[in-house]
């Protein structure tokens, strides 16, 4: 590492967060974070064990009471002052992001103003709370309906957007006046840890928010689940993990909501614009090195333009540069770890075998870090493995179709409707196909949908409830109503 790496590294503390106090894992275990485009050690952080999660949570339940009688102004300053501090650091918090998850620093840069951009929006919500006051239908009585915080919460992120998700649900719960327990991916806690710090700076008080680091989150996790003491759930990553937790929360009638996996078909029409269809397949597919719940996973291109729109966007996928995240010249970094590269190259392997031709890419070239090349496959058939699993690299695979009809149904035959995209400039197509889809979110003409003004969620195997926009706070609110007898 550099001299400036090394100190930002060093910046950051590496111990959990309870309780407004920095401490030791209970058993002074630790483990490594590591630099995915070295694979070397960045340094290490403290590994929670089961009783430190449930230090956490009582330290949580513990501060509910006070932090939920604070006047929704005084929440709102201090999800006002985190937004500040996060553009005031972001060149550091961004190398910082790089270093430990290794997509690009512009890509970072993006990714803490967008996370920035959470706490900014449920300031604005913290003083939007409403309820109401009604004269029951049949009168000689009113009715009082109020909105309360949840509770103490429990909160899971994922590793490829170590800012954005936390933030999009710490947020949230600081706005509803909800304490919490955060749990980080292990491979991803740094940017986590530093948010924790500036948490603290901006007067969230001691208790409200508590940071656990972890290898082994099942067993940090669970035992808080079933413990009773948390009143709500939030977590983001693989529908395979979500269904357990799922079944976890069920015991205790936790409310849940779960950003879980996609298999996002990203649609081309035969009058769609190309350029502004390649241009959204870039930013659809190769953000974050392919490694996000929304990435372009299905590229389905109408035959009579599937050429052209592949030998484009070949073109540009060609043409980004491949390395460490830390040069400002770079496009596309790392895969997160080797695992990762391993199943980006099962999965292109795969996809030849069963007859996709190869139109830039497939195949890793050996060296330190987990990189692999943009890839653009064509001719890609529905029995190929990726045609049904998140790729979760940079890989675009191409299918070609005929009619509406028939793209349709393929878009809609897999068990996940996190997003789609569709590119046409026909109106009336555009409308009949984004209602047709079974997503929860649909682009059209375009290859980002994430906003923090938006409800961000899918449907089927792609989770429950919703983050960000008006909505997002509803998760974190539970509904009183109040009957007065008047007569």
């Amino acid at each position: 590492m550099s001299e400036r790496e090394s100190a930002v590294v060093d910046a950051v503390q590496k111990r959990l967060f309870i309780e407004g106090k920095w401490v030791d894992a209970a058993d002074n275990g630790t483990f490594d974070v590591v630099d995915p485009a070295t694979g070397t050690r960045l340094c290490a952080v403290a590994n929670a064990t089961p009783a430190d999660g449930r230090a956490a949570l009582e330290a949580a339940v513990a501060a509910q009471p006070a932090f939920g009688a604070t006047s929704p102004r005084e929440r709102a300053d201090m999800l006002d002052g985190a937004f500040e501090l996060l553009h005031e650091r972001i060149d550091d918090l961004a190398l910082l992001m790089t270093l430990e998850m290794g997509k690009p620093l512009a890509q970072s840069r993006g990714e803490i103003a967008y996370a920035a951009e959470f706490f900014r929006h449920f300031a604005g919500e913290a003083v939007r709370i409403d309820g109401g006051y009604l004269t029951a239908p049949a009168g000689g009585a009113r009715l009082l309906i109020a909105r309360q915080p949840v509770g103490p919460c429990l909160l899971i992120t994922p590793w490829n957007f170590p800012m954005a998700m936390g933030a999009r649900k710490l947020a949230p719960a600081i706005a509803a006046a909800c304490t919490s327990v955060i749990k980080p991916a292990h491979q991803t806690p740094l940017s986590m840890l530093a948010l924790m710090g500036i948490l603290t700076e901006v007067g969230v008080p001691a208790g409200t928010v508590n940071c656990v680091t972890a290898m082994n989150a099942g067993a940090v996790i669970e035992p808080l689940i079933r413990s009773g003491l948390a009143r709500k759930l939030s977590f983001t990553g693989s529908t395979r993990i979500g269904r357990m937790l799922l079944e976890q929360c069920a015991e205790k009638i936790l409310r849940t909501s779960l950003e879980l996996g996609g298999n996002a078909p990203f649609i081309v029409f035969e009058d769609a614009d190309l350029d502004e269809a390649v241009d959204g397949a870039i930013a659809a597919k190769m953000r974050n090195m392919g490694e996000a719940c929304t990435a372009a996973n299905r590229i389905f291109v109408h035959s009579s333009i599937i050429d052209e729109f592949g030998r484009r966007l070949a073109a540009r996928m060609a043409a980004m540069p491949v390395g460490r995240g830390t040069d400002e010249r770079v496009q596309v970094g790392p895969l997160i770890d080797l695992a990762a590269l391993q199943k980006v190259q099962s999965l292109v392997a795969d996809a030849v075998r069963h007859g996709a031709t190869v139109l830039t890419g497939g195949s890793a070239t050996p060296g330190s870090g987990y990189f692999y090349p943009p890839t653009v496959l064509t001719g890609v058939p529905q029995d190929a493995a990726m045609a049904d699993r998140e790729i979760f690299g940079p890989v675009a695979p191409l299918i070609p179709f005929d009619a509406e009809a028939e793209v349709v149904a393929a878009a809609n035959a897999t068990e996940y409707g996190l997003v789609s995209y569709v590119f046409t400039n026909d109106l009336r197509r555009a409308l009949r196909v984004a209602e047709a889809l079974q997503t929860g979110m649909v682009g059209l003409n375009q290859g980002v949908v994430s906003n923090p003004a938006a409800p961000f969620g899918g449907i089927k195997q792609s989770g429950l409830g919703r983050e960000g926009g008006a909505s997002g706070i509803d998760e974190f609110l539970e509904t009183k109503y109040v009957g007065i007898a008047m007569d």
